[in-house]
């Protein structure tokens, strides 16, 4: 019989830990949260040091009684919610409602779940960390706080249904505040000039660099030609050459910000996707004979660190497979990247490296390969030698004008062997190799074309670049990247097309507001010194009422002011020129999750409705009579189908261009990457990049 009940809060989580454990043991989930503030009413006992009035959560009851239930038969209960705030509060629920001793050693936590790892996790059970759980505490209730006390006077002051966060506030005003700059841009033009260069049978490029020995930048065509008249018609000859050796650090291991960034840009993964596939690779998979396994340690961290253990193991692996001299010297120590980091759990890494992802790729999904592909292969190169690169530098004279060519090699490649970390433009380091050049050789020009640039504006916010950013200033944690983004676009706040932020006529109209009277919520600095507060409760140098406290205190005065001189605003719908096809009245443009739709302006008397359609101008290729539009999918995901849906049911994710291929005639869709665009056939390997020079800088710098 078994004498311990276990307390996870899934069912994955459950059956691998259940696993481990053996028969002494029962193991059940609380599937979440079992209590959390009333939806109906605010919750909060501001008067009585902000005492929060907790509820059961609507649904639990069966599972509740369950637990109960099993509670009574035997002799001891562990907690082993997840490692962080918002795991502590969970336990800290439970043993209210299972009446434990909260002083009583009874939780457990592990930072991996592996055989090893939890065992040894269940040899030294500890009390709940109140701190912990006041640190979440405090969080809920000032998110409660803004939201209820906000909220209604939105409600009567503009429109039903407006609601306001407190950090969710603030990324969407770093969105609108990204697209006025983008508004108020104003280009600037300057040139380039490129020469291709041959020397004996090799072609290289050189760009313009100085003029008559000093560095010049070119801003018209006049500058241009300046310096073609400089050139003259003299040979480039070499100047100077300069060699040097550089090298290239790996990436340190992941923390969640840097997941979900990385996995945007290598994988298009959204913040929500990744962290749900990493939640599936952290609690367990089905790895046939070896058993349920934990694949990844902890996602919600902000820390780099990496255990002794893992290191010695990766060091092994490394040696092993890849020979000495790809590992460095002494193990690699990476420190905090900035100063909110909390260090509490190590980096995001693969539970063994020994694990390679292509022998446990028949047990997992597709994206669940490819995202602990991504978490292996980043580990495992953050512990491997510096890649070492030989550069050259050569400047070559024309006349008065100075070209410079630059040139690299890897002469040793390190970590690059098998990662190396992507940028937002898409671009990764590539070879560009030179010619032997030394001091007084010439090469002879092939070509020299100048060419027109304009500035670019700073590029709109994606789901990686906004996370980035909130890291960077210290609003939010690992914990509420995700959510925040998510939230921001379920009110409809913020719109995404082409994998970019956009921001809504209603959240610049809720954000004016909130700047006008709440100013220190949308406030950057205010709002990190609140996630520090919290931090320094988790630590237990602060108390959680005096934050609560001291927020409130300017936080109400503030409501009095609105609440007498917020003006009611009416937000009329715009007109469309779309009749409705139910009632014979207009259609107008409404705001929802996914963007703009279309609704009868009779609502509620009509309730039709209908999406945007945009037609892109090619015929269907399966009926050829209907024309292909965009529309988009429940999730919000833009896709292609034919206007005859549903006598035609041609869709597609890709944008059909109306080209044939000319080696299969299947008509060619468009692809899109950081890089630029192409052409490609969906049923041979027939491809061709499409946009001009100009077209890809614009592209390179929207990402």
């Amino acid at each position: 019989m078994a004498d311990s009940l276990v307390i996870v809060e899934s069912p994955a989580k459950a059956k691998t830990i259940g696993k481990y454990l053996g028969s002494k043991f029962i193991v059940k989930a609380s599937m979440g949260h079992i209590r959390d503030l009333p939806k109906s009413q605010i919750g909060v006992e501001v008067e009585n040091d902000f005492n929060p009035k907790y509820i059961t959560i609507r649904g639990k009851g069966s599972v509740l009684k369950e637990l109960k239930d099993a509670s009574k038969k035997v002799k001891k209960v562990y907690l082993a919610a997840d490692p962080d705030r918002e795991g502590e509060a969970i336990a800290w629920h439970l043993a209210h409602y299972l009446e434990l001793n909260e002083r009583d050693s009874c939780r457990v936590v592990f930072n991996e779940i592996t055989k090893q790892a939890v065992k040894d996790a269940f040899k030294s059970p500890r009390p709940i960390n109140m701190d912990l759980v006041n640190a979440q505490q405090a969080r809920r209730i000032l998110d409660r706080l803004v939201g209820y006390k906000i909220s209604p006077l939105l409600w009567k002051k503009v429109k039903k249904g407006l609601s306001a966060g407190r950090v969710q506030s603030v990324a969407v005003k770093l969105i609108i505040d990204r697209e006025n700059e983008i508004d108020a841009f104003v280009p600037e033009e300057y040139w380039t000039i490129t020469a291709l260069l041959k020397h004996g049978s090799s072609t290289f490029e050189a760009k313009f660099y100085a003029l008559g020995g000093e560095k010049k930048e070119l801003g018209s065509e006049q500058d241009v030609q300046d310096v073609l008249k400089a050139m003259g018609s003299s040979p480039f000859t070499v100047a100077d050459v300069k060699e040097r050796e550089r090298l290239r650090n790996p990436a340190p291991p992941f923390i969640t910000s840097s997941l979900q960034q990385e996995a945007a840009r290598k994988l298009g993964f959204r913040a929500s996707k990744t962290m749900s596939i990493a939640q599936q690779l952290y609690e367990g998979v089905d790895l046939g004979k070896e058993g349920t396994v934990g694949l990844i340690t902890y996602m919600r961290t902000d820390s780099t660190r990496v255990s002794p253990v893992a290191q010695e193991e990766a060091k092994g692996f490394i040696e092993d497979k890849y020979g000495a001299p790809y590992y460095p010297e002494q193990p690699r120590v990476y420190l905090k990247r900035n100063s909110n980091a909390q260090d509490a759990h190590e980096a995001i890494r693969p539970t063994s490296v020994l694990r390679e992802p292509d022998s446990v790729k028949e047990f997992l999904s597709r994206d669940q390969f490819r995202l602990y592909k991504l978490v292996w292969e980043r580990f495992v190169a953050s512990q491997m030698a510096s890649a070492v690169l030989d550069t050259m530098t050569v400047d070559l004279s024309v006349g008065t004008a100075t070209f410079r060519a630059v040139g690299s090699k890897i002469k040793f490649p390190g970590f690059m062997k098998i990662y190396v970390e992507g940028n937002d433009d898409g671009t990764t380091e590539e070879e560009k190799f030179l010619p032997p050049l030394k001091a007084s050789d010439t090469a002879e020009p092939e070509s020299v074309e100048p060419k027109q640039h304009f500035t670019q504006p700073p590029p709109r916010y994606t789901e990686a670049r906004l996370v980035r950013t909130m890291e960077e200033i210290g609003i939010g944690r690992p914990s509420t990247y995700a959510p925040t983004l998510e939230t921001i676009q379920k009110r409809g706040y913020v719109a995404i097309e082409e994998k970019k932020f956009f921001p809504t006529e209603l959240g610049e109209l809720v954000i004016q507001l909130m700047e006008e009277f709440f100013p220190e919520i949308l406030n950057v600095e205010f709002t990190a010194h609140m996630e520090d507060d919290l931090d320094h409760v988790e630590d237990g140098k602060e108390d959680w009422v005096r934050v609560l406290g001291a927020f409130y205190e300017s936080f109400e005065k503030r409501l009095e002011v609105a609440e007498d001189e917020m003006k009611e605003i009416e937000i009329q719908d715009e007109v469309s020129d779309e009749i409705c096809e139910k009632c014979g009245r207009h259609m107008v443009y409404k705001m929802g999750r996914f963007g703009k739709f279309l609704a009868c302006s009779g609502f509620p008397d009509c309730r039709n409705t209908k999406p945007i359609v945009k037609d892109i101008g090619v015929t269907c290729p399966k009926c050829k009579e209907g024309k292909i539009i965009e529309r988009r999918s429940k999730k919000g995901r833009i896709f292609y189908g034919c206007d005859r849906y549903p006598a035609c049911d041609f869709v597609s994710w890709d944008k059909p261009s109306g080209k044939p291929c000319p080696q299969c005639g299947t008509m060619l869709v468009e692809k899109r990457n950081r890089s630029g665009a192409r052409l490609q056939c969906p049923q041979c390997d027939y491809r061709e990049e499409v946009l001009e020079d100009q077209e890809l800088e614009q592209e390179q710098a929207e990402y």
